[in-house]
């Protein structure tokens, strides 16, 4: 799924909104919808049932396990950016 972020007529950002979290735990894998008016600060594995939290100052888990940064940070050019 994908989303376009409006900065101007000229300047379009397309912002993907699936991301395949894997477990640091259990190694399981689940694409996932982000959301796109909060960071997920925490995500339950749906095989082991651990629960994440992000690592290395990143905001949210997806930027942490998933394949796909959150949308904030993709709107930002991958620059760190609050959620």
């Amino acid at each position: 799924m994908k989303f376009w972020n409006r900065k101007s007529k000229e300047e379009k950002t397309v912002v993907e909104l699936n991301s395949e979290i894997t477990c640091p735990y259990c190694e399981h894998q689940s694409m996932e919808v982000m959301p796109t008016t909060a960071c997920q600060y925490f995500y339950e594995c749906t095989n082991c049932n651990k629960v994440l939290k992000p690592i290395n100052n990143d905001c949210c888990v997806y930027c942490s396990y998933g394949t796909v940064p959150c949308p904030p940070i993709q709107e930002n050019g991958g620059e760190s950016a609050c959620c």
